[in-house]
């Protein structure tokens, strides 16, 4: 009996040190200083990690531009509502293109009836209208986040119908089996905030709605401090997922000696300021829209569209496919939006 306890013993420290140390970051890792001396603004690196998100970020070659002159796409073609203005030349790159950054399994009959190529009886065509749209609006309207790189529908797609890095109101994005999960989405392993107990779901309070993401107060005077410790974890959480999204710690942005000043801040911070507007817009305006249009088996547990966060794009790199252009070699993408 006594050499069977010890034996369960010795299996249940040997399954607590795998937990405990399967947590840690393998070494070897580098470090980058990105600030002065002491303040711990270093960016750690495990190139075992680095070479699997860079091998994950490739981007696909281009097809060779075509030439902008010639007959419009709007007047040979009925139904484009889109790419009326581009010349059939490209508006044919264009699809071409799409089918392998979207459905190169499935191909054209992904969004068309090929029967007839106009017909918007499928669902996928007129979401693909719609994701045109958001990927000029994105290319003409939030360069102060994209800059010159862009995105076409590859940067989340990736050769998949459905971007592998999606989310709904309500659906938590790690739950523990056969444990009830607090209606506060705490207090079980969460995959939105790097398998901790913070809250499932930073995305719906942040990059949905409007919530105030800053939690630290600006003055030393009673009553001036209203966040409370559950608004201070749904604030880690989005961190965190930063963090994950972007494969960076949070040097990335912040001054490590004091974390909320701007003036300390990398110029990064400014940019994922950006970011975290963009994709608050891109889901109100964009996605939400098309829960009338998804199936319902595309829907959320509350009925809503599926939608974006930072890894939807990122991918685990600090710019998404590491900071190929490939918006450069679609002019079509980045005219002016369209409503």
């Amino acid at each position: 009996m006594k050499f069977g306890l010890q034996i369960a013993a010795a299996l249940v420290a040997v399954i607590a040190a795998a937990i405990i140390f399967g947590t840690f970051e393998r070494p070897p890792v580098t470090t980058v200083q990105r600030g002065y001396r002491g303040t711990a603004m270093e960016q750690v690196y495990n190139p075992r990690l680095l070479s699997a998100a860079m091998a994950a970020n490739i981007a696909p070659a281009s097809l060779p531009q075509a030439p902008a002159d010639g007959p419009k796409a709007g007047a040979v073609y009925k139904n484009v509502q889109v790419l009326k203005d581009v010349s059939v030349a490209q508006f044919t790159r264009l699809m071409v293109s799409m089918t392998t950054w979207v459905a190169p399994q499935q191909g054209c009959a992904y969004c068309h009836r090929t029967a007839e190529m106009a017909s918007d009886a499928l669902y996928t065509k007129v979401v693909a209208r719609r994701m045109l749209q958001m990927v000029r609006h994105i290319n003409a309207d939030w360069t102060s986040h994209v800059a010159g790189v862009g995105v076409t529908c590859y940067t989340c797609h990736r050769g998949q119908p459905v971007p592998a890095v999606i989310w709904w109101n309500g659906d938590p994005q790690a739950a523990t089996p056969g444990v009830a999960i607090p209606a506060v989405g705490k207090n079980h392993p969460s995959a939105a905030a790097g398998a901790s107990s913070l809250p499932d779901d930073p995305f719906t309070p942040f990059l949905e709605q409007a919530n105030d993401i800053r939690v630290e107060a600006v003055q030393a005077l009673p009553g001036t401090d209203n966040h409370s410790i559950k608004q201070t974890d749904w604030t880690y959480a989005l961190m965190i997922h930063f963090s994950e999204a972007l494969g960076v710690n949070c040097t990335y942005c912040h001054n490590s000696r004091q974390f909320a000043s701007w003036e300390q801040s990398t110029p990064q911070r400014v940019t994922a300021w950006y970011g975290i507007r963009m994709v608050r817009d891109l889901n109100t305006q964009y996605l939400d829209g098309l829960a009338g249009v998804f199936p319902p088996q595309r829907l959320g547990p509350l009925g809503d569209a599926p939608k974006l966060n930072c890894a939807t794009c990122h991918r685990g790199a600090y710019k998404p496919l590491f900071g190929v252009a490939m918006a450069k070699e679609f002019p079509e993408l980045t005219g002016a939006a369209h409503p």
